[in-house]
């Protein structure tokens, strides 16, 4: 596999028409003078922003009306000279030059109206402009011409390492003239909501097509990259339709400060990994979110970022903005290059190789659930990889369903057939039933009753606290789930595992007690909250969306009994407090394993994360087994060598220190010194 370039910036230069002098102080020492104290060997540069301005000479579209040098050119110039890469810059889905000029090449929804984000047509000019407020593009017609165009002047003008193509959402969809023409030769229903998202899909790739097309005709090794391809969990539904498969690469954008905090991108590298393109992180200089001037973050907060990034195979990326005048802030390249002095040390053993794990997650697609169930495994310091119904099982020992309604008739065949072989599988809430909520696809030893009677109810396990597998560091009073439960009636045969404590009634202006929610009955119900039988256990209620939403440490504590039950035998382990995270990555061509910890709790300051505190942990155990024998191990990126036990059919070690991020390397038979 190609291995992406390891230290990325992207250069944003989204510049209003109002600021003059644009690009004047650029100088092209200064710009070196920067990547060299960045440590930089990879560069985003601008050819077209969000405000619809070009910045080189365009016979196709409008340069930027204050700009008065090929700054593009002079930019790819300086970053060939000292061997830094340079993708080029493209926006797609938002350009207010075009849309002022041509609102048909807009995105307009069935009332003919324009789609926008965060804006007002109708608001007077001198009100406050929200943060990311912009109108969207369609990607036909006249306005993909001019993409087109533009894409060719490009790729004629300059020595092209890539193309950044920004915006490119399958949703919202559009209703513009254009598309209402297209989709009535193709005979497509404008009423049927899922036909319109697919000939959405269609155009988009079209698009994607042709700027290929143009592009590798003139720069065949040339990265191009799609962005809004790789995001989830939205209406794009852009795993289903496959938007990311033009992507030479994948850039996973996320900004945690802003964006949803630090464990989203564990999950998302997990899934795209699976397309077995490289991986590239994407965060932020910035204290918030793009388009931030001034906003920092410290050296040691974006080592931690970078550092995450290597620990799942991932090269690094972060997002700066230039300022207008052109001239690059030299505070920002020395931050950032202290974050990259360090992913120089160990980038060799991490960017570029996979995760591995016999531990499987198999996507139900809804965020909650997906991203809940994510976050218990990072907690408890679990690797795990992400699996699906096109996917190899026999690696897993061990697979988990998420708690929404996920499979198809011939998806639970695949996954019986599994437990069959040997397999064990835990099935959270909902993950079992058809699509219709009828009944179970899957033998979870008992037979579907129907959905909850109350908004809330409670688990009681038995013999918690008393050494109980299930019960272990769990209450043993009746513990609140804030959403009740399906209905099950165990088979014969069917061991339940701990019981559910319905609440009187529900909440309601009718019946309610209290400030929240309704106390328990005193008796069980008759439908459990867990229950196993044979390689199967179940939990009723949807532990991943509960713990997305509240964070209540026993769902998570019952989690992780849970799946111990099943999981006796994983292939990396650790005991770190929740903020302690672990990854292990195969790298074959090297003949070793190499095991990633960081430890940086992240605290909510405002309506940011951030990364401040980094407490060293001492004498961190670790544990490995793989299929090879392991002839040594060393921390990364010290050297420094740890004595190996053998006991249970795992390697031990102890780690003298982990602060902040440590990788241990585990070299196995055959594997090079």
């Amino acid at each position: 596999m190609i291995i992406e370039r390891s230290r990325q910036i992207h250069l944003d230069f989204h510049t209003s028409e109002l600021i003059p002098d644009v690009g004047s102080r650029f100088d092209k020492r200064q710009f070196q003078d920067a990547l060299k104290l960045g440590r930089v060997n990879l560069i985003n540069l601008f050819a077209k922003c969000h405000h619809g301005w070009s910045y080189y000479p365009t016979a196709a579209g409008s340069v930027h009306p204050t700009l008065s040098l090929d700054l593009l050119g002079e930019q790819i110039e300086a970053c060939h000279e000292i061997g830094v890469k340079a993708p080029i810059y493209y926006t797609v889905g938002w350009s207010v030059h075009d849309a002022a000029e041509h609102p048909e090449w807009c995105i307009h929804d069935r009332e003919g109206a324009i789609v926008a984000l965060n804006w007002d047509a109708a608001a007077p000019s001198d009100a406050p402009r929200p943060y990311t407020s912009w109108q969207f593009m369609c990607p036909s017609g006249g306005y993909l011409a001019l993409m087109l165009a533009q894409t060719e002047e490009l790729c004629a003008q300059y020595e092209v390492d890539g193309l950044w193509y920004d915006i490119c959402n399958l949703a919202p969809v559009c209703f513009c003239e254009t598309c209402r023409g297209g989709m009535g030769a193709e005979g497509v229903d404008l009423d049927d909501d899922a036909a319109v998202l697919a000939y959405s899909a269609r155009k988009w790739k079209h698009f994607q097509a042709e700027t290929t097309r143009i592009v590798h005709a003139r720069h065949p090794d040339a990265t191009l990259y799609y962005n809004g391809t790789t995001t989830l969990y939205d209406a794009r539904r852009n795993l289903e339709y496959g938007m990311h498969a033009f992507n030479t690469k994948q850039d996973l954008e996320d900004l945690p400060t802003t964006w949803g905090g630090y464990d989203k991108f564990p999950l998302r590298a997990r899934i795209f990994h699976n397309t077995g393109k490289p991986l590239v992180g994407m965060s932020g200089k910035f204290h918030t979110s793009w388009g931030e001037f001034g906003g920092f973050k410290y050296g040691d907060a974006l080592t931690y970022e970078a550092a995450s990034m290597a620990a799942s195979g991932a090269s690094c990326n972060f997002g700066d903005q230039l300022h207008p005048l052109g001239e690059m802030d030299l505070e920002t390249y020395r931050l950032v290059g202290e974050a990259f002095a360090y992913v120089e040390q160990i980038e060799e053993y991490g960017v570029g190789a996979r995760p591995v794990s016999n531990l499987g997650l198999w996507l139900s697609g809804e965020q909650p659930d997906d991203e809940g169930v994510c976050r218990m495994l990072l907690e408890t310091q679990q690797e795990f990889v992400v699996v699906g119904p096109e996917d190899d099982l026999s690696g897993c020992a061990v697979i988990i369903l998420p708690g929404a309604r996920c499979l198809s008739e011939a998806q639970a065949a695949k996954l019986t057939a599994y437990v069959h072989s040997g397999g064990r599988l835990l099935v959270l809430g909902e993950s079992a039933l058809d699509a219709a909520g009828d009944r179970f696809l899957l033998d979870v030893g008992a037979v579907y009753v129907g959905p909850a009677r109350t908004d809330v109810d409670f688990t009681v396990v038995r013999d918690a606290g008393n050494g109980s597998a299930l019960g272990r560091g769990l209450v043993s009073s009746p513990f609140l789930n804030y959403e009740a439960c399906l209905r099950c009636e165990p088979e014969d045969g069917t061991e339940a595992l701990a019981a559910v404590r319905e609440a009187y009634f529900s909440r309601t202006y009718g019946a309610f007690c209290s400030h929240r929610n309704t106390p328990p009955r005193p008796d069980d119900a008759a439908h459990p909250a867990a229950l196993r039988k044979g390689n199967v256990v179940f939990l009723a209620h949807r532990l991943g969306r509960l713990y997305f939403q509240l964070g209540a440490r026993v769902h998570r504590v019952l989690f992780a009994n849970a799946l111990a039950l099943l999981h006796t035998a994983p292939m990396v382990a650790t005991e770190m407090p929740s903020a302690g995270r672990l990854s292990l990555l195969h790298q074959p061509d090297h003949g070793r394993y190499v095991a990633h910890l960081l430890y940086a709790p992240a605290l909510e300051r405002g309506e940011c994360l951030v990364i401040e505190d980094m407490p060293p942990l001492f004498d961190v155990p670790l544990r490995i087994r793989v299929p090879e024998e392991i002839q040594r191990a060393f921390l990364v990126p010290s050297g420094e060598e740890l004595e190996l036990s053998r006991a249970d059919g795992a390697v031990h070690v102890s780690v003298p220190k982990v602060q902040r991020h440590q990788a241990v390397a585990f070299e196995v038979e055959g594997g090079a010194r």
